[in-house]
């Protein structure tokens, strides 16, 4: 059975996503490098969605994926 996971990784150029946490945009900041948490959200086994967060509102939520993977 799938499970929702979550996986830490540098916003892209273009992004466009809201964070599901603040609701604020998910934005490419050239000089920040900052990252983001997208989780790949599995009910009753089965995909149903992807959320984005900013590192730190995915923290403030209390991670409610889990323990965020590095992704290069």
């Amino acid at each position: 059975m799938l499970r929702s996971r979550a996986v830490v990784r540098a916003i892209e150029p273009g992004n466009s996503a809201l964070c599901a946490h603040c609701g604020a945009p998910v934005k490419f900041v050239a000089r920040a490098q900052l990252r983001q948490v997208i989780a790949n959200v599995y009910v009753d086994g089965t995909w149903d969605r992807v959320e984005h967060f900013h590192a730190d509102c995915y923290v403030e939520a209390g991670e409610p994926y889990g323990d965020p993977a590095e992704k290069a």
